[in-house]
């Protein structure tokens, strides 16, 4: 079966970055795949192009996949791109195709769901209630308070040393205007975004914080964003406090709400440390693959 690449235009550029597409379709014009991909624009990204690729079941090993590709590896090279980073299923046929055309594996990432209604309330309250001396807890829903706003962006330096494996991530720089971006992205397609942090009662200063998004409807499951503690108040239990405080609200807020997700590298023993203890249980395996451009 002829198979036809058709280039697409993705309307939805911001300052981030924007989209290519690219359409599969068969001599009869019916759909059998589809390619995005997005080209990181801020500075300490502008380097990275992120793929996301699917082939109809029926339609692959007919080339499909390797058309599709193409197209977007030859789309990377032209706009100067180093690296380009994708998602495969272990086990899945993805992974086998990555494989075979030069991607390598960079980082192993496990997935792992609470379901709400087994979490344990009067251990998350104990552990909420338990003293932090020198801290305390906050949280709001949507965008940062205008009060909060500026120790809220230094907090996401936390992140800065996220394990990533060997992946060419580069600097992801966060400002005022990125988060308020980021948190209007979750509200526009209908979502709540709700953060937990803790505040250092010496000077008033966010340290650390937890992020989790709560579909519109109340129901299904909602995901973990971002936790992280700024190096130097790391060791106080601070990341487990907070995500304690976060799950609970979520179950006490949302009674509809079937469980919680998070995906966590397996080169993050602490962070995996805490899923465990609140009952996370392993649902599947994902790598992320990299391609040197």
């Amino acid at each position: 079966m002829s198979v036809r690449v058709t280039a697409l235009t993705d309307p939805e550029a911001d300052s981030s970055g924007r989209r290519l597409a690219w359409l599969a379709s068969g001599a009869d014009g019916v759909p059998v795949g589809s390619a995005f991909l997005r080209l990181f624009a801020r500075t300490g990204q502008d380097h990275l192009a992120e793929l996301e690729l699917h082939v109809h079941p029926a339609e692959r090993r007919r080339r499909t996949g390797s058309l599709l590709l193409r197209a977007a590896v030859a789309a990377a090279r032209a706009d100067g791109r180093r690296s380009m980073i994708t998602q495969a299923e272990a086990g899945s046929p993805g992974e086998e195709f990555l494989a075979a055309r030069d991607f390598r594996k960079v980082l192993t990432l496990t997935y792992t769901r609470l379901p709400l209604a087994d979490a344990d309330t009067e251990a998350l309250t104990g552990i909420i209630e338990r003293p932090h001396p020198g801290y305390r807890l906050a949280s709001w829903e949507g965008t940062v308070p205008d009060e909060l706003a500026e120790t809220f962006v230094l907090s996401r330096h936390a992140m800065d040393d996220t394990p990533m494996g060997s992946t060419d991530i580069g600097t992801i720089t966060w400002d005022l205007e990125r988060v308020r971006d980021a948190a209007a992205a979750v509200a526009k397609r209908g979502d709540l975004l709700h953060t937990v942090v803790a505040i250092s009662e010496s000077d008033g200063a966010i340290v650390g914080f937890t992020e989790l998004v709560v579909p519109g409807s109340g129901q299904g499951d909602a995901q973990h964003y971002g936790t992280g503690v700024l190096p130097e108040h790391r060791g106080h239990g601070l990341g487990r406090w907070m995500k304690a405080a976060s799950i609970l609200q979520a179950r006490e807020r949302y009674p509809e709400l079937g469980g919680l997700l998070t995906d966590t590298a397996d080169n993050n023993p602490y962070m995996s440390r805490i899923n465990d203890s609140f009952g996370y249980i392993p649902t599947h395996t994902t790598y992320e693959f990299q391609l040197d451009l």
